[in-house]
């Protein structure tokens, strides 16, 4: 009889990364081994989109209320008197009528809510960890409660844990489903420039990610800046893609002031979330990751495969993922002047870029495939459960 795996979402906020990553892998499960429910909680929100964009079953849970995470703050959420009292109970007796033999979470206000309940409830709990190794979760949480953790880097292993996690730790990189038929680059920029109304000659640089702190936004206009200042003759081009959820709208108008300042904002657009997003990835002249505490970007992967050269900050995961000037370059995470170089040498030596393009699209190829990823993630369910 095929097991089951309760994969728990928000409902209330934006999807990034993990989301795609998480109901990714779910649709790839061999149902005759492990069969995969959706919950999304308070309502279907992205998450539940996605997810049923993908065939799978989706069950939304109204109630109880969750606990914020850290400082965050959620309108329907609880504090954690509340939670332990009540919330914690109620989401234990969700899983025994679910009857699932592992909750698999990937986010984390699902860690700090689902880590309980599943020992409450007797059964197993994977901690997938996308975030910082210092974050409070993974080092007094999960190395108490959860029966394995999945991180997506090496980088992200819990950095001070309460308790060693050596022998329930494991790196398996996320999945990539890549397109068996990538768009033509030409033919992807061009469909970019027009729409777009640009000038022909225009340098198109991208960002890929949702609006949040840590991936750098603001960092990232600042950089368009410089590129432009150093580059007068070209006219440069940023594009952002990515949502940015009601608390986050601050940081993308600091982007836009930030272009104001600058002189640039003809020169900044605000693509929101595209889906599929191949044809505007291809369509880029680089990818330009200015994050810091990237576990493993799947943007900067997804760029890879598509030959679209990536530069991105000598930061966190980025180090494990590029060979610099062979399949990407890495620079200062400090200096917005920093990318400016890389920039231009892609843009003026053909030979250059097509050598990283080609590098990279061979390692992503390699090293990234959907397979790989749930093969990896199913040998953990099957040792949890025999």
């Amino acid at each position: 009889m095929p097991r089951r795996i309760l994969f728990p979402f928000e409902g209330d906020t934006v999807i990034g990364g993990s989301h795609v990553s998480a109901l990714k892998l779910a649709a790839a499960l061999d149902r005759s081994q492990y069969v995969p429910h959706i919950l999304v909680h308070y309502e279907a929100g992205p998450a539940a989109e996605y997810a049923r964009s993908l065939g799978l079953d989706v069950e939304i849970l109204h109630d109880p209320s969750l606990m914020s995470p850290g400082g965050l703050s959620y309108p329907r959420d609880c504090g954690p008197g509340r939670y332990l009292t009540s919330s914690a109970w109620r989401l234990a007796s969700v899983l025994k009528r679910i009857d699932a033999d592992i909750v698999h979470t990937n986010e984390g206000r699902m860690h700090a809510n689902w880590v309980l309940p599943a020992r409450l409830a007797g059964r197993k709990h994977i901690w997938h960890h996308r975030q910082d190794p210092t974050a409070f979760g993974i080092n007094k949480l999960a190395p108490l409660f959860s029966d394995h953790i999945i991180s997506v880097s090496h980088f992200s292993k819990p950095s001070n844990p309460v308790r060693s996690v050596d022998n329930k730790f494991t790196v398996i990189r996320s999945p990539f489903d890549f397109n068996p038929h990538p768009p033509d680059r030409s033919e992807a920029q061009a469909a970019v420039i027009a729409e777009m109304g640009l000038p022909d000659d225009a340098l198109l640089l991208g960002y890929f990610g949702n609006f949040v702190t840590r991936k750098r936004p603001d960092r990232f206009v600042r950089v368009i800046a410089a590129v432009q200042n150093a580059m007068p003759d070209t006219p440069v081009h940023g594009l952002l893609f990515g949502s940015a959820a009601e608390r986050d709208e601050p940081l993308r108008q600091t982007c836009l002031r930030i272009a104001e300042e600058a002189g640039i904002s003809e020169h900044i657009h605000m693509m929101g979330f595209r889906q599929p997003i191949d044809g505007y990835m291809a369509a880029m002249d680089a990818n330009l990751v200015t994050a810091l505490d990237e576990p493993f970007g799947r943007t900067l992967i997804e760029a890879m495969y598509l030959g679209t050269p990536v530069i991105a900050t000598r930061h966190g995961g980025n180090i494990e993922a590029i060979t610099d000037w062979e399949t990407g370059v890495l620079v200062d995470p400090d200096d917005p002047q920093a990318f400016v170089e890389p920039v231009r040498k892609l843009h003026q030596d053909r030979a250059l870029f097509e050598k990283i393009s080609q590098a990279s699209k061979k390692y992503a190829r390699a090293n990234f495939g959907l397979d790989i990823h749930v093969n990896g993630v199913c040998e953990i369910y099957d040792r949890l459960l025999a």
